[in-house]
């Protein structure tokens, strides 16, 4: 479910035509819908009312602040993979108390910054990096409330660029090694063990490997009772997967009720950290189209959004809709949507059955709200698009376009 549809011949965001939008502030720009994000974050909580819960949104899918406020102002926290992350929550408003940090490679500066804010608990990848956030904790005279990371080898059938929980991943501790390395934490001083944590992949569409990876994480929990490690958290990681073309993921509510089922008589706080489900089909990147090109062998469309703007169709081979702004008419053709960039892989679309359309009109990618601007870049010296928040009929500018000083901002030619 999003806020965006046809209305009047024209796609709108709320009560916002997108093509006004674009007359305004320019192109691409990424659109994000208030009510979107709020429904999904709605829907996701109430889901697991019935038990102890936290949302911990994940910041990487989409980092902006204006959106991390909202969904903080909902009650939710933030799962981080770096300082930057955590500064960024910080400026948002989201209490140290909901933030968990993750991530395999945290460096010592983002270890004493993150038990200076005092955050809820480090989620632990290696049996060094528990070492080192111990040494740190003590130099600091503090002390580190941890999870472990465990790494089930659960399959989740997913794009094996972002599946998290199998052997051959560099995610986690391995499940068989995971009592020996949550002994090894209980004997540290400075370390205070919360519970268990666990990530399997991203854009999961069944439920079978996160019963699976519960299934084996209960066995794990059970075993760490009787050696006397109480497991007050269980944080389950996200991984849901959304709608971007013919996929079938299950809805929140379904998701929970396999869980919780599974869960039946454990008693602890239950964490999770959903970041493309929330937010991915919360927003699109509205384009323009600069021209239209016959080959003998393709019809291009070329637009002013790149790669470095929505990176996913060339690196992973995804899928993202494309809409006309306009309505569109009966008159098709098969083409490939391409960008600017000085790349082959630069294209949005290959081969796909489109409305025709001109140079001036305007397209929308649909479900760009995740990992679209958070994984953008300036190559070829493009400025980054700005990120605008629609909620009714207003529309916000929450990050400007960058400028052309912007791309050189911190550069310096030697004196030599």
């Amino acid at each position: 479910m999003h806020h965006f549809d046809y209305r009047q011949e024209e796609l709108y965001c709320e009560n916002v035509a997108l093509r006004k939008v674009a007359e305004s502030i320019g192109t691409p720009s990424y659109i994000y819908s208030h009510a979107t994000l709020q429904q999904h974050y709605t829907v996701f909580d109430e889901a697991f009312a019935e038990v102890p819960h936290l949302i911990c949104f994940s910041v990487k899918s989409n980092s902006n602040i204006a959106i991390l406020n909202l969904l903080g102002s909902l009650g939710g926290g933030v799962d981080i993979v770096s300082g930057g992350e955590l500064f960024r929550a910080r400026k948002a408003g989201i209490p140290a108390d909901r933030i968990v940090y993750s991530g395999v490679g945290k460096t010592v500066d983002e270890i004493d910054y993150a038990l200076s804010e005092g955050i809820l608990m480090f989620n632990i990848e290696s049996t060094q990096e528990l070492d080192a956030i111990a040494a740190r904790a003590k130099f600091l005279g503090r002390k580190a409330r941890v999870a472990l990371r465990v790494n089930p080898d659960v399959d989740p059938k997913t794009h094996p660029y972002i599946s998290t929980g199998m052997k051959k991943n560099k995610f986690g501790i391995d499940i068989d090694n995971a009592i020996k390395a949550y002994e090894q934490a209980r004997d540290l001083d400075h370390i205070e063990i919360l519970g268990v944590d666990c990530h399997i992949g991203s854009q999961l569409t069944e439920i079978a490997p996160f019963v699976d990876t519960l299934r084996r994480l209960r066995v794990l929990i059970d075993r760490l009772e009787r050696i006397g490690i109480p497991v007050r958290y269980l944080d389950l990681g996200g991984g849901l997967g959304i709608v971007y073309d013919q996929e079938e993921p299950p809805h929140p509510r379904e998701y929970a009720q396999a869980i919780l089922h599974e869960l039946n008589g454990l008693s602890c706080t239950l964490i999770f950290e959903p970041g493309r489900v929330i937010v991915g089909n919360a927003g699109v990147l509205l384009s323009k189209v600069l021209y239209t090109k016959k080959t003998a062998v393709k019809n291009f469309i070329i637009i002013d959004a790149g790669m470095n703007d929505l990176l996913r169709p060339s690196f992973y081979g995804s899928y993202h809709q494309i809409k006309t702004v306009r309505k569109p008419g009966i008159e098709t053709q098969i083409a490939d949507v391409v960008g600017p960039i000085c790349e082959s892989g630069d294209f949005l679309a290959r081969d796909r059955e489109l409305p025709e359309v001109k140079a001036g009109d305007y397209l929308a990618v649909m479900s760009a709200g995740a990992y679209s601007f958070s994984m953008g870049s300036n190559y070829n010296s493009r400025p980054r698009p700005p990120e605008v928040l629609v909620k009714g009929d207003e529309f916000f500018i929450i990050r400007k376009r960058e400028t052309w000083d912007d791309l050189v901002r911190g550069e310096s030619i030697p004196g030599f």
